[in-house]
């Protein structure tokens, strides 16, 4: 049996801090289109879930991504999919459910 990485998560309140801070993240809102319709962390990409897989080659194994969902339960099975294809990614914990800043 592997061993599972322990996804590291960030907090809503750390990702809203630094992009006030003009860093430049690489956040991946995986939540249904619905769902981003009604807003989502400004400059973020949206792939929904159920195609994060098919659309690795939009991403870079070089980059870090910040996984995004509602609550943080399907960003986080995204960011443990992604770890296992070899990418870097953090789950942002309570997802945009706790998210207090700046929408697009």
């Amino acid at each position: 049996m592997g061993t599972k990485l322990k996804i590291e998560e960030v907090k809503p309140f750390d990702i809203a801090r630094r992009l006030k801070n003009d860093e430049n993240l690489n956040i991946i809102d995986v939540r249904e289109d619905n769902e981003v319709e009604t807003g989502k962390i400004p400059g973020a990409k949206h792939i929904p879930l159920g195609e994060i897989l098919t659309r690795t080659d939009e991403l870079d194994k070089d980059k870090e991504y910040i996984m995004v969902c509602r609550s943080g339960n399907r960003s986080g099975l995204a960011s443990d999919w992604l770890t296992d294809k070899g990418f870097k990614v953090k789950n942002m914990a309570g997802g945009m459910s706790e998210w207090d800043s700046d929408l697009e």
